[in-house]
Protein backbone atom coordinates (compact mmCIF):
# COMPACT_ATOMS: atom_id res chain seq x y z
CA UNK A 1 0.00 0.00 0.00
CA UNK A 2 1.31 3.57 -0.69
CA UNK A 3 1.61 5.76 2.61
CA UNK A 4 1.91 9.33 2.22
CA UNK A 5 4.62 11.33 3.95
CA UNK A 6 3.91 12.45 6.89
CA UNK A 7 1.33 15.73 6.31
CA UNK A 8 1.80 16.56 10.30
CA UNK A 9 5.30 17.87 9.07
CA UNK A 10 4.78 22.00 8.27
CA UNK A 11 4.78 22.62 4.62
CA UNK A 12 8.05 23.98 3.09
CA UNK A 13 6.96 27.75 1.71
CA UNK A 14 6.36 27.04 -2.39
CA UNK A 15 9.23 28.35 -4.86
CA UNK A 16 8.74 30.65 -7.64
CA UNK A 17 4.78 30.35 -7.07
CA UNK A 18 4.59 32.30 -10.69
CA UNK A 19 6.29 29.31 -12.53
CA UNK A 20 3.40 27.63 -15.17
CA UNK A 21 3.56 24.03 -14.63
CA UNK A 22 2.57 21.61 -16.63
CA UNK A 23 2.40 18.15 -14.73
CA UNK A 24 3.78 15.57 -17.44
CA UNK A 25 2.70 12.14 -15.74
CA UNK A 26 0.01 11.72 -12.68
CA UNK A 27 -2.48 8.94 -11.87
CA UNK A 28 -6.01 8.69 -10.96
CA UNK A 29 -7.69 5.32 -8.75
CA UNK A 30 -9.63 4.16 -6.13
CA UNK A 31 -8.22 1.30 -4.49
CA UNK A 32 -8.55 -0.51 -1.15
CA UNK A 33 -6.81 1.86 1.72
CA UNK A 34 -5.75 4.14 -1.69
CA UNK A 35 -8.01 7.05 -3.02
CA UNK A 36 -6.58 9.24 -5.33
CA UNK A 37 -9.32 10.81 -7.71
CA UNK A 38 -10.20 14.25 -8.85
CA UNK A 39 -10.63 15.77 -4.74
CA UNK A 40 -7.19 14.94 -3.57
CA UNK A 41 -5.44 15.77 -7.48
CA UNK A 42 -7.20 19.35 -6.82
CA UNK A 43 -5.59 19.38 -3.16
CA UNK A 44 -2.79 18.75 -4.39
CA UNK A 45 -2.52 21.06 -7.53
CA UNK A 46 -4.00 24.11 -5.36
CA UNK A 47 -1.36 23.92 -2.72
CA UNK A 48 0.74 26.74 -3.79
CA UNK A 49 2.44 25.84 -7.36
CA UNK A 50 0.88 27.53 -10.97
CA UNK A 51 -0.41 24.07 -11.91
CA UNK A 52 -2.29 24.93 -15.51
CA UNK A 53 -2.85 21.14 -16.99
CA UNK A 54 -1.99 17.59 -15.65
CA UNK A 55 -1.15 14.57 -18.03
CA UNK A 56 -2.75 11.66 -16.99
CA UNK A 57 -0.98 8.02 -17.64
CA UNK A 58 -2.83 4.76 -17.44
CA UNK A 59 -2.86 2.97 -13.78
CA UNK A 60 -5.44 0.14 -14.05
CA UNK A 61 -8.19 2.47 -12.89
CA UNK A 62 -11.86 1.70 -13.78
CA UNK A 63 -11.52 -0.64 -16.24
CA UNK A 64 -14.71 -2.08 -17.71
CA UNK A 65 -15.66 -5.72 -15.67
CA UNK A 66 -17.72 -6.77 -18.22
CA UNK A 67 -17.03 -7.60 -22.28
CA UNK A 68 -13.83 -8.38 -24.62
CA UNK A 69 -10.80 -8.33 -22.63
CA UNK A 70 -9.03 -6.68 -25.00
CA UNK A 71 -11.17 -3.63 -24.37
CA UNK A 72 -11.36 -3.11 -20.81
CA UNK A 73 -8.81 -0.80 -20.61
CA UNK A 74 -10.78 1.80 -22.74
CA UNK A 75 -13.05 2.14 -19.23
CA UNK A 76 -10.07 3.93 -17.77
CA UNK A 77 -9.79 6.36 -21.05
CA UNK A 78 -13.19 6.98 -20.21
CA UNK A 79 -13.00 7.52 -16.72
CA UNK A 80 -10.01 10.30 -17.40
CA UNK A 81 -11.76 11.84 -20.03
CA UNK A 82 -15.20 11.80 -17.57
CA UNK A 83 -12.59 13.81 -14.86
CA UNK A 84 -11.34 15.93 -17.85
CA UNK A 85 -14.82 17.13 -19.32
CA UNK A 86 -15.65 18.23 -15.05
CA UNK A 87 -11.95 20.33 -15.00
CA UNK A 88 -12.69 21.77 -18.84
CA UNK A 89 -16.40 23.01 -17.53
CA UNK A 90 -14.28 25.77 -15.59
CA UNK A 91 -15.91 24.70 -12.50
CA UNK A 92 -12.68 23.65 -10.46
CA UNK A 93 -11.14 26.73 -11.58
CA UNK A 94 -8.57 27.11 -14.47
CA UNK A 95 -6.86 23.90 -14.05
CA UNK A 96 -7.24 20.94 -16.46
CA UNK A 97 -6.72 17.92 -15.84
CA UNK A 98 -6.37 14.85 -17.38
CA UNK A 99 -5.93 17.16 -20.50
CA UNK A 100 -3.83 14.90 -21.84
CA UNK A 101 -4.73 10.97 -21.70
CA UNK A 102 -1.85 8.12 -21.99
CA UNK A 103 -4.02 4.81 -21.81
CA UNK A 104 -2.86 0.72 -22.20
CA UNK A 105 -3.49 -1.51 -24.40
CA UNK A 106 -1.60 -5.11 -25.02
CA UNK A 107 0.31 -4.21 -28.26
CA UNK A 108 1.33 -8.35 -28.10
CA UNK A 109 -2.07 -8.56 -29.59
CA UNK A 110 -0.02 -7.38 -33.09
CA UNK A 111 -2.23 -6.02 -35.51
CA UNK A 112 -5.49 -7.01 -33.89
CA UNK A 113 -4.53 -4.01 -31.67
CA UNK A 114 -5.72 -1.78 -33.41
CA UNK A 115 -9.38 -1.79 -33.03
CA UNK A 116 -8.67 -1.34 -29.41
CA UNK A 117 -6.12 2.13 -30.10
CA UNK A 118 -9.17 3.22 -31.76
CA UNK A 119 -11.34 2.53 -29.10
CA UNK A 120 -9.54 4.58 -26.88
CA UNK A 121 -9.55 7.55 -29.59
CA UNK A 122 -13.46 7.23 -29.73
CA UNK A 123 -14.07 6.97 -25.85
CA UNK A 124 -11.80 10.21 -25.46
CA UNK A 125 -13.67 12.61 -27.96
CA UNK A 126 -11.83 11.78 -31.44
CA UNK A 127 -9.20 12.75 -33.29
CA UNK A 128 -6.94 15.59 -31.56
CA UNK A 129 -7.85 17.93 -34.45
CA UNK A 130 -11.51 17.10 -33.41
CA UNK A 131 -10.82 18.02 -29.77
CA UNK A 132 -9.90 14.50 -28.54
CA UNK A 133 -7.66 13.86 -25.73
CA UNK A 134 -6.02 10.24 -26.00
CA UNK A 135 -2.48 10.76 -26.56
CA UNK A 136 -1.03 7.68 -26.63
CA UNK A 137 -0.22 4.17 -25.10
CA UNK A 138 1.55 2.81 -22.14
CA UNK A 139 1.92 -1.09 -22.52
CA UNK A 140 4.78 -1.55 -19.26
CA UNK A 141 7.73 -3.33 -19.96
CA UNK A 142 9.42 -3.12 -16.90
CA UNK A 143 11.57 -6.19 -15.86
CA UNK A 144 13.96 -7.69 -13.54
CA UNK A 145 15.43 -11.37 -13.00
CA UNK A 146 14.63 -10.30 -9.08
CA UNK A 147 10.93 -10.52 -8.52
CA UNK A 148 10.31 -8.75 -5.77
CA UNK A 149 11.09 -5.47 -8.65
CA UNK A 150 8.28 -6.93 -10.94
CA UNK A 151 4.44 -5.66 -10.51
CA UNK A 152 2.77 -8.84 -11.02
CA UNK A 153 0.00 -7.29 -12.60
CA UNK A 154 1.83 -5.91 -15.47
CA UNK A 155 3.44 -9.83 -17.20
CA UNK A 156 6.20 -8.95 -19.11
CA UNK A 157 9.45 -10.22 -19.92
CA UNK A 158 13.25 -9.73 -20.85
CA UNK A 159 13.09 -9.13 -24.66
CA UNK A 160 9.12 -8.12 -24.67
CA UNK A 161 9.92 -4.59 -26.99
CA UNK A 162 11.56 -7.31 -29.48
CA UNK A 163 8.92 -9.67 -29.56
CA UNK A 164 7.02 -9.74 -33.62
CA UNK A 165 3.93 -9.51 -32.18
CA UNK A 166 4.57 -6.35 -29.82
CA UNK A 167 6.64 -4.51 -32.98
CA UNK A 168 3.20 -4.92 -34.99
CA UNK A 169 1.20 -3.77 -32.52
CA UNK A 170 3.53 -0.78 -31.86
CA UNK A 171 3.95 0.07 -35.75
CA UNK A 172 0.03 1.50 -36.02
CA UNK A 173 0.85 4.04 -33.10
CA UNK A 174 2.65 6.61 -35.51
CA UNK A 175 -0.31 6.14 -38.47
CA UNK A 176 -2.96 6.63 -35.66
CA UNK A 177 -1.09 9.52 -33.68
CA UNK A 178 -0.26 7.81 -31.03
CA UNK A 179 3.16 8.35 -28.61
CA UNK A 180 4.74 5.92 -26.42
CA UNK A 181 5.46 5.52 -22.91
CA UNK A 182 8.14 3.49 -22.06
CA UNK A 183 8.38 2.09 -18.47
CA UNK A 184 10.82 -0.42 -17.94
CA UNK A 185 14.23 -0.43 -15.68
CA UNK A 186 17.18 1.36 -16.51
CA UNK A 187 19.40 -2.26 -17.95
CA UNK A 188 16.49 -2.33 -20.51
CA UNK A 189 17.35 1.15 -22.32
CA UNK A 190 19.10 -0.69 -25.19
CA UNK A 191 16.34 -2.11 -25.94
CA UNK A 192 14.09 0.69 -26.21
CA UNK A 193 16.95 2.39 -28.06
CA UNK A 194 16.63 -0.66 -30.71
CA UNK A 195 12.85 0.16 -31.06
CA UNK A 196 13.24 3.64 -31.15
CA UNK A 197 15.52 3.62 -34.23
CA UNK A 198 13.54 0.77 -35.86
CA UNK A 199 10.68 3.21 -35.58
CA UNK A 200 11.90 6.74 -36.12
CA UNK A 201 8.41 8.06 -36.71
CA UNK A 202 6.97 6.92 -33.57
CA UNK A 203 7.25 9.63 -30.67
CA UNK A 204 8.16 7.99 -27.32
CA UNK A 205 8.82 9.53 -24.15
CA UNK A 206 10.85 7.66 -21.43
CA UNK A 207 9.39 7.28 -17.87
CA UNK A 208 11.07 8.54 -14.54
CA UNK A 209 14.22 9.23 -15.61
CA UNK A 210 14.74 5.74 -17.13
CA UNK A 211 13.68 3.62 -14.11
CA UNK A 212 16.74 3.77 -11.66
CA UNK A 213 17.21 0.71 -8.91
CA UNK A 214 18.42 0.65 -5.73
CA UNK A 215 16.88 -1.81 -4.09
CA UNK A 216 17.39 -5.38 -3.91
CA UNK A 217 20.24 -6.60 -5.96
CA UNK A 218 20.62 -3.11 -6.52
CA UNK A 219 20.75 -1.95 -2.98
CA UNK A 220 24.58 -0.51 -2.55
CA UNK A 221 25.73 -0.15 -5.85
CA UNK A 222 24.87 2.99 -7.02
CA UNK A 223 27.87 4.41 -8.76
CA UNK A 224 28.11 0.90 -10.97
CA UNK A 225 23.98 1.80 -11.69
CA UNK A 226 25.12 5.20 -12.57
CA UNK A 227 27.66 4.17 -14.73
CA UNK A 228 25.40 2.17 -16.41
CA UNK A 229 22.61 4.18 -17.06
CA UNK A 230 24.33 6.63 -17.99
CA UNK A 231 25.64 5.16 -20.81
CA UNK A 232 22.71 3.99 -22.24
CA UNK A 233 21.08 6.78 -21.52
CA UNK A 234 23.35 9.12 -23.76
CA UNK A 235 22.82 6.36 -26.65
CA UNK A 236 19.18 7.04 -26.17
CA UNK A 237 19.60 10.73 -26.69
CA UNK A 238 21.29 10.16 -29.43
CA UNK A 239 16.97 9.41 -31.63
CA UNK A 240 15.28 12.25 -31.84
CA UNK A 241 12.40 10.94 -31.56
CA UNK A 242 12.48 10.31 -27.70
CA UNK A 243 12.01 12.72 -24.77
CA UNK A 244 12.37 11.99 -20.88
CA UNK A 245 10.00 12.47 -17.90
CA UNK A 246 11.53 13.87 -14.97
CA UNK A 247 10.53 12.26 -11.92
CA UNK A 248 9.57 8.94 -10.24
CA UNK A 249 12.61 9.23 -7.77
CA UNK A 250 10.87 9.14 -4.97
CA UNK A 251 9.45 5.48 -5.83
CA UNK A 252 10.89 3.11 -3.13
CA UNK A 253 12.96 1.05 -5.91
CA UNK A 254 14.95 4.00 -6.44
CA UNK A 255 16.54 3.85 -2.98
CA UNK A 256 16.87 7.53 -3.04
CA UNK A 257 14.32 8.07 -0.60
CA UNK A 258 15.45 11.03 2.29
CA UNK A 259 14.57 11.94 5.39
CA UNK A 260 14.04 15.63 6.69
CA UNK A 261 16.39 16.88 8.97
CA UNK A 262 15.41 19.62 11.76
CA UNK A 263 15.01 22.51 10.02
CA UNK A 264 16.04 21.62 6.59
CA UNK A 265 13.48 21.58 4.30
CA UNK A 266 12.68 18.23 2.49
CA UNK A 267 13.39 19.69 -1.06
CA UNK A 268 16.87 20.37 -0.38
CA UNK A 269 17.11 17.07 0.94
CA UNK A 270 15.19 15.62 -2.42
CA UNK A 271 17.28 17.65 -4.57
CA UNK A 272 20.81 17.24 -3.69
CA UNK A 273 19.59 12.86 -3.84
CA UNK A 274 18.21 13.53 -7.27
CA UNK A 275 20.56 15.80 -8.24
CA UNK A 276 23.24 13.56 -10.47
CA UNK A 277 20.49 12.26 -12.31
CA UNK A 278 18.00 15.10 -13.33
CA UNK A 279 21.47 16.96 -14.47
CA UNK A 280 22.54 13.81 -16.24
CA UNK A 281 18.81 13.79 -17.88
CA UNK A 282 19.09 17.27 -19.10
CA UNK A 283 22.73 17.35 -20.28
CA UNK A 284 22.12 14.44 -22.51
CA UNK A 285 18.33 15.43 -23.90
CA UNK A 286 18.47 18.95 -23.70
CA UNK A 287 15.53 21.08 -21.84
CA UNK A 288 13.74 20.68 -24.93
CA UNK A 289 13.41 17.08 -24.58
CA UNK A 290 12.77 17.01 -20.99
CA UNK A 291 9.70 17.37 -18.84
CA UNK A 292 8.87 17.43 -14.79
CA UNK A 293 6.41 15.01 -13.83
CA UNK A 294 4.87 14.68 -9.88
CA UNK A 295 4.05 10.76 -10.96
CA UNK A 296 1.84 11.09 -8.10
CA UNK A 297 0.51 9.29 -6.22
CA UNK A 298 3.38 6.92 -6.51
CA UNK A 299 6.15 9.29 -5.38
CA UNK A 300 3.67 10.49 -2.25
CA UNK A 301 5.52 7.63 -0.47
CA UNK A 302 8.88 9.83 -0.37
CA UNK A 303 7.36 13.41 -0.33
CA UNK A 304 4.34 16.07 -0.79
CA UNK A 305 3.95 17.61 -3.57
CA UNK A 306 5.00 21.04 -2.53
CA UNK A 307 8.01 19.62 -1.66
CA UNK A 308 8.64 17.62 -4.85
CA UNK A 309 7.95 20.49 -7.12
CA UNK A 310 10.19 22.26 -5.11
CA UNK A 311 12.99 20.19 -5.19
CA UNK A 312 12.64 19.99 -9.27
CA UNK A 313 12.75 24.09 -9.03
CA UNK A 314 16.09 24.26 -6.91
CA UNK A 315 17.77 21.91 -9.59
CA UNK A 316 17.03 24.62 -12.25
CA UNK A 317 16.96 27.51 -9.99
CA UNK A 318 20.03 29.19 -12.80
CA UNK A 319 18.34 28.02 -15.86
CA UNK A 320 17.29 30.56 -18.02
CA UNK A 321 13.79 31.39 -18.34
CA UNK A 322 12.85 29.41 -21.97
CA UNK A 323 15.23 26.59 -20.29
CA UNK A 324 12.44 26.88 -17.32
CA UNK A 325 9.60 26.46 -19.64
CA UNK A 326 10.60 23.53 -21.51
CA UNK A 327 11.09 21.78 -18.48
CA UNK A 328 8.23 22.57 -16.39
CA UNK A 329 5.35 23.26 -19.28
CA UNK A 330 6.60 23.97 -22.69
CA UNK A 331 8.29 20.21 -23.32
CA UNK A 332 4.99 18.50 -22.02
CA UNK A 333 2.91 20.89 -24.67
CA UNK A 334 4.56 20.05 -27.27
CA UNK A 335 4.90 16.54 -26.99
CA UNK A 336 1.33 15.38 -25.63
CA UNK A 337 0.31 18.11 -28.18
CA UNK A 338 -1.48 20.86 -26.02
CA UNK A 339 -1.18 24.09 -28.52
CA UNK A 340 -3.52 25.81 -26.18
CA UNK A 341 -1.50 25.50 -23.09
CA UNK A 342 1.60 26.56 -24.81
Amino acid sequence: MIQPVDRTVVQEDVLEPHQPIVDAHHHLYDRPRLRYLLDELLADVRSGHDVRATVYVQARAMLREDGDERFKAVGETEFANGVAAMCASGTYGRIRACAAIVGAADLCLGNDVRPVLEAHIAAAGGPVEMGGRFRGIRHVAAWDPDPTLLNPVYPTSEDLLEQTEFRAGFSHLAPLGLSFDAWLYFHQIPRLTALARAFPDTRIVLNHCGGILGQGRYEGKGDEVFREWSAALRELAFCPNVSVKLGGLGMRQTGLGRCRRDGVPLSVELASSWRPWIEECIEAFGTSRCMFESNFPADRTGHDYVSGWNAFKRLVMNASPSEKADLFWRSACEFYRLPDLA
